[in-house]
């Protein structure tokens, strides 16, 4: 891997039984970019992501990360280098307001080691990372019960929650999903936000529109494989438009 890559992929492999749900993926990722990552559901894409965080071990393959391999390392110990995810379904504390769910992030290991234990106000600096991704600062939204918040608040939520872990890597699995128009246009802007931050970012997703916006480079999955790579012209490829026969894409 060279000096530049922050992430290298290489010939990842994972089974469940006798499933092969991702076979022989490989790929780099350089920092800065933004990567999409693509295929029809089923196709292998969040299986990748979990393996990239830890949350399960590949059959085989390699996952290096800043140079260090990091196939077999826990989801938390992952998190403490720099590698920070959303999930397909939110995951917030429901019964804590939206901001205290921010606080409990900002507790975390990663945080402290970054800074030293010393942090300020939690609680104000909570409500600031809920505004940048959107809540309104004059509202009460941000001190209801993350129970009481519809989706496109949630979906916020989450993004904020992962913002604070001040990642290098941000891993954004459908962000969009079940998102209105309204509600992707504006989070559209704190993604390229946090890519003029300097932070590197991979996003599946189904809203192939926006994320032809956002993405440098695509990779296109298909029954676990990497079937093509490159710019959203890929979508042209005979093999991606078969893999997308008959799939919203």
């Amino acid at each position: 891997m060279n000096s530049f890559s922050l992430l290298k992929v290489n010939e990842i492999n994972k089974n469940f039984g006798g499933i092969q749900a991702v076979h022989q993926v490989s790929f780099i990722l350089e920092k800065g970019e933004i990567l999409g990552i693509i295929g029809p559901n089923g196709s292998g894409k969040t299986t990748l992501v979990n393996m990239i965080t830890g949350f399960i071990k590949p059959t085989s393959g390699e996952i290096v990360y800043k140079g260090r391999n990091i196939t077999n390392m826990t989801p938390q110990k992952i998190v403490s280098l720099g590698i920070a995810r959303t999930f397909q379904m939110v995951r917030p504390f429901y019964q804590l307001p939206a901001f205290k769910n921010i606080v409990v992030t900002l507790c975390s290991p990663r945080v402290k080691g970054l800074v030293g234990g010393r942090y300020g106000d939690f609680d104000a600096i909570a409500l600031d990372l809920l505004e940048e991704v959107g809540f309104e600062r004059e509202s009460f939204t941000a001190y209801k019960p993350a129970s009481t918040l519809p989706q496109g608040h949630l979906k916020r939520l989450e993004l904020a929650k992962t913002i604070a872990l001040q990642p290098d890597l941000l891993i954004l699995d459908e962000l969009f999903s079940g998102l209105s128009l309204a509600e992707v246009a504006g989070i559209v802007p704190i993604i390229e936000k946090i890519r003029e931050q300097g932070r590197t970012v991979i996003m599946i997703e189904h809203r192939l529109k926006e994320l032809f916006r956002l993405a440098d480079r695509m990779i296109v999955l298909n029954y676990g494989m990497k079937i093509a790579e490159g710019s959203k012209e890929i979508m042209e490829s005979e093999v991606v438009k078969k893999a997308y026969l008959g799939a919203e894409a």
